[in-house]
């Protein structure tokens, strides 16, 4: 089987929700990305292989968008494009795809990108199609709904929204109020000196935005909030009733892409390439849905079985803070007693995660930092709404 090396990783700066990006679309936001990869790495299109870009809430404004941004980049119409969607684990289940594709030789070089733009996520009717006789339309908010309708309601009854499930591992796991945002304000902390340090310069490239008022060049990530204190945070109030789960120990919704390219070791030669890292191995888990931050540990799990190492072999690790409490319950299953290699530049909390690009954008992250200290191994899960968990590992090269 042959190695799939990463290759020029690069995010776009993260905006809020109805912040900064947000007059631009998800094919927006994965154009600035693929002609970033294609302007830093020098390579010819028409060397591309495929294209794969996740996204979990598609748009007919831009079907299939793995095409129709490929296409919207000005890419050659040879070079073919496909999406996929595996909610939080989209990003990372493309860079997967793609690596798999190398690894069995049936292609050379890939565009990976994963996009999120959850400020235009669309409104949406399910009785319209035919006419309503009489009474009232609904609309559902597509954002909303995705996350009620995570799991068929037959089999698992309703489940309110992901703060339910943080909130059932934190009983679980016994994760307390206060360590929650404790969590939180450290993830703030980290991700405001990362910025501070130059951390995140080689990574974010500068994105213009044009409105009707003005043009404007956003070239920093949004949502951080360095000033958060324990005692600010411990004066929200929580998402539910006897809940540990506020809007501060949460993740926000976010507007962002990130990406890469995924080569061969012969397309690197061919190229005269630079790899960061390669993709050493992965793995994927179910769980029960109620209970889907969790989803990291078996998957974890797998993933150290099948490759024979322990977590005490793995230099940095990522966990996505979908919230305080998942993350929290995660280290506790995993036997993970410290954050100093944990998240070490932040992550949802802080950050933000837009869905279609957390994996891609983390792994950007964690390659970066894996180059600057390094490191040999590094380790990306994502837990993933619906009852799932994913896992891989990546080697510094």
């Amino acid at each position: 089987m042959h190695d799939a090396y990463i290759v020029s990783p690069l995010r776009t700066p993260i905006g809020k929700f109805g912040g900064a990006l947000a007059s631009l679309s998800a094919s927006d936001l994965a154009v600035k990305v693929i002609q970033a990869v294609l302007e830093k790495t020098q390579l010819d299109a028409h060397t591309l292989d495929e294209v794969i870009i996740a996204q979990s809430y598609a748009s007919s404004e831009a079907p299939c968008i793995g095409r129709y941004a490929a296409l919207a980049a000005g890419l050659p119409i040879e070079v073919p494009g496909y999406s996929l969607d595996r909610r939080c684990g989209s990003g990372l289940q493309a860079l997967i795809n793609a690596a798999m594709t190398i690894q069995s030789g049936n292609a050379e070089a890939i565009m990976v990108v994963g996009v999120e733009s959850m400020s235009n996520i669309e409104y949406y009717s399910t009785n319209m199609r035919w006419g309503n006789r009489a009474g009232n339309v609904t609309f559902f908010d597509r954002l909303a709904r995705g996350r009620e309708r995570s799991q068929p309601v037959e089999r698992f009854g309703v489940i309110s929204g992901m703060p339910e499930t943080a909130d059932n591992l934190a009983r679980d796991y016994d994760i307390q109020r206060e360590a929650c945002d404790a969590f939180a304000v450290q993830s703030h902390q980290k991700a405001q000196q990362a910025w501070d340090s130059g951390k995140f310069d080689a990574e974010v490239i500068p994105v213009e935005v044009t409105t009707k008022k003005e043009t404007k060049i956003i070239d920093r990530d949004e949502g951080i909030r360095a000033q958060s204190t324990r005692e600010d945070l411990a004066k929200l109030k929580t998402i539910l009733p006897n809940g540990v789960t506020t809007a501060g120990n949460s993740s926000q919704q976010n507007d962002a892409a990130a990406g890469c390219l995924i080569v061969s070791r012969t397309y690197l030669e061919k190229h005269n390439l630079q790899p960061i890292a390669k993709l050493v191995g992965w793995s994927s888990a179910g769980c029960d849905p109620s209970r889907m931050g969790i989803g990291p540990v078996p998957a974890v799990q797998k993933l150290l079985k099948k490759l024979e190492m322990k977590i005490q072999d793995i230099d940095l690790i990522e966990i996505n803070e979908a919230f305080a409490a998942q993350a929290l319950s995660v280290m506790k299953a995993l036997d993970i007693q410290s954050t100093d290699n944990l998240n070490v530049n932040g992550s949802g909390i802080s950050l933000g995660h837009p869905i279609g690009a957390t994996g891609l954008r983390i792994m950007t992250t964690l390659v970066h930092e894996m180059q600057r200290r390094n490191a040999r191994y590094g380790l990306e899960t994502m837990c993933i709404g619906g009852g799932q968990g994913l896992a891989a590992l990546f080697e510094r090269v």
